[in-house]
Formats: structure tokens, C-alpha cells, sequence
């Protein structure tokens, strides 16, 4: 596995995760799916606790349209981790995440990833301009430096 270069640092915002038994593969580390299972809890608890999204009723939700993951080294049950976030764009309709992975100590992260959300009107499907109250809550992780 390529040495991340991604450091705790380079994230605007983080949140901390228990790893649960079930993450781990037969080869003793977390699988690579849950990764991604890490990105989307991470985002939408961002969305959700600072922009106040309602995901059962707002009009505008956002819909996931490409996601990435690079691995650099292992986790495993029982760790903790922190997900950190940070924005790369912020378009307006769509949004770009970076995403890095880090055991509870680590200083360089265990896994990188890109995660990008398209806002869309609920009933259509339609593309619309990411809500004030979110775009308000995203600016502060919109970073000018790139992994």
C-alpha cells in the first residue's frame, strides 16, 4: 500500500468512529466496502447536525454520483477512527469531499477518498443549487490546498 501524504492537519472537520466487529473482513482488517460506509456517515452527520438537513422531509436532498478510496494502511476491530472532512469544490449544484481516514493516534491517514454529492429536487430528480443553510455549513471545510 502507497504512504499517504494526508495528514490530520490538512482536514477542516472530523468525526470519531468505533470500528464494530462486523467491519472486519476474514483477513482480519476493516473490508474495503465499509470504507465507504465511513464516508457517507461522516458527511450526512455533517449535513444533518451543522446544516440542519431533514433527510425524510427537506424538498432538496443530495444524491451521491462518484466515490473513491485509496488505502494506505490497515484498520481493524476494535479501533477507533477519525473521519476527516474537508471540501475541494463547492459548485452550485454539487459538491466535492475529501475525505481521510485516521486510527484514533495516527498522524498520517489510513485511507483517502472522494465522495461527491449532486443536490436535486426530491420529486424530480432534477439538479437545483445547493440550499443557503447547507452552503452556509459547507464553507468552512472548503479547503485551497489539494492532497
Amino acid at each position: 500500500m502507497p504512504r499517504s501524504t494526508a495528514q490530520r492537519g490538512d482536514y477542516r472537520a472530523f468525526l470519531t468512529l468505533q470500528t464494530r466487529w462486523h467491519d472486519n473482513d476474514r483477513y482480519g482488517h476493516v473490508n474495503n466496502v465499509v470504507y465507504y460506509a465511513y464516508f457517507d456517515t461522516a458527511v450526512n452527520e455533517h449535513l444533518i447536525r451543522a446544516g440542519g438537513l431533514d433527510i425524510d422531509n427537506d424538498p432538496v436532498v443530495a444524491y451521491v454520483v462518484e466515490t473513491a478510496c485509496r488505502y494506505h494502511a490497515p484498520l481493524a476491530f476494535p479501533e477507533k477512527i477519525d473521519v476527516g472532512l474537508r471540501i475541494d469544490r463547492l459548485g452550485r449544484s454539487s459538491v466535492s469531499y475529501d475525505i481521510g481516514i485516521f486510527s484514533e493516534r495516527a498522524e498520517f491517514a489510513a485511507a483517502t477518498g472522494r465522495f461527491v454529492h449532486v443536490w436535486v429536487e426530491r420529486a424530480s430528480g432534477r439538479p437545483v443549487a445547493v440550499p443557503e443553510r447547507i452552503r452556509h455549513a459547507l464553507l468552512p471545510l472548503v479547503s485551497h490546498k489539494r492532497a
